[in-house]
């Protein structure tokens, strides 16, 4: 694989983790706060977990059009790795919000630990080219869902929508799901990881999905089109807890929310050049790359379907309490 791939991957991770990098010694903000902006009013400061992804480009591209301004707010994005990752976080105040998989607070809700999904925030795609993908080299053999049998493939957050979907892809095609060893690797590092042969195949959404096939790697297959079509690919998530003690803030943020994904559908240039931007990738490789459905509409975004599979796989013995745990704002 070529150099370049790596070195893409390497500056995409190192762009998030300094976008976002706060002081671990600080404690916890239990409640977010009010700063002054540069016109004198008042600007509710909220700190919103999300990953280092393609899909995020519609919320930067959102915060550089002043959409959160507009309702009061100000938006500190803080890397995370996926949507469980950041649920203690979201548990002790140190953020409000949180953009991530809906697997995590599918399992937080079995808990009774009082997380909630307010709002979607991106759709995969339900035919054509995916969001995501298993990735192999050229050269590994792995070409169709039945022959990650018994290979070691990475995903972000082990135990989330990423390997079960992938699961269920291989049996559907024949092979032997529970012979599968998933590892945990964040998406940035997956070229790197690789090159380096730690896994045989990878799971991962642009701007890497496409640099290892746009580098002679093989798209192996669309885990949530082969199974799930159209499942969300990320949720809006908060507590019941803030939910109950600042309902004007969820308000705000979910009406800003609501306005920035409409927004970003219809203003792709903008979200892809801030993808560039904050990726550090190069132009002509964010206008590549294949964005989802951005919008704030719980309405067939597959949650209750991705709940039936993950007990159909013995992911969790029950499903959550799905009137508590979708809550659209």
């Amino acid at each position: 694989m070529k150099k370049s791939l790596v070195t893409l991957g390497v500056l995409a991770a190192a762009a998030l983790a300094l976008s976002g990098c706060t002081d671990s010694a600080a404690g916890p903000a239990s409640t977010a706060t009010s700063t002054g902006d540069a016109g004198g009013g008042d600007l509710t400061t909220v700190r919103v977990a999300a990953l280092p992804i393609a899909e995020t480009g519609a919320l930067w591209a959102a915060i550089d059009e002043g959409i959160f301004e507009e309702h009061g707010l100000e938006i500190e994005v803080v890397p995370s790795q996926g949507g469980a990752n950041a649920i203690p976080a979201l548990l002790s105040g140190d953020i409000q919000f949180a953009i991530g998989q809906p697997f995590g607070p599918i399992r937080a809700d079995l808990q009774d630990l009082g997380v909630v999904i307010i709002g979607n925030y991106a759709n995969s795609l339900a035919d054509g080219d995916d969001v995501n993908a298993v990735v192999a080299l050229g050269d590994s053999g792995i070409t169709r869902p039945a022959d990650l049998a018994g290979k070691k493939v990475s995903v972000n957050t082990l135990g989330a929508a990423g390997d079960l979907t992938i699961r269920k892809a291989v049996q559907d095609d024949g092979g032997d799901p529970s012979t599968i060893e998933f590892v945990e690797v964040a998406f940035p590092d997956v070229p790197a990881q690789l090159e380096a042969g730690t896994m045989d195949a990878a799971w991962a959404p642009d701007p890497f999905r496409a640099m290892i096939v746009g580098d002679g790697g093989v798209s192996v297959v669309e885990p949530y089109q082969a199974t799930i079509p159209g499942l969300s690919v990320l949720t809006s998530i908060t507590t019941q807890a803030l939910l109950d003690d600042d309902p004007e803030l969820v308000e705000a943020y979910s009406a800003a929310m609501a306005e920035a994904l409409d927004w970003a559908s219809q203003n792709e240039d903008a979200v892809r050049a801030a993808i560039a931007t904050n990726l550090e990738i190069p132009e002509e490789a964010a206008a590549g790359i294949t964005l989802p459905t951005f919008t704030w509409d719980l309405d067939g975004a597959g949650i209750e379907d991705l709940g039936a599979l993950a007990v159909e796989f013995g992911y969790i013995d029950a499903e959550p309490d799905f009137d508590r745990l979708l809550q659209q704002q």
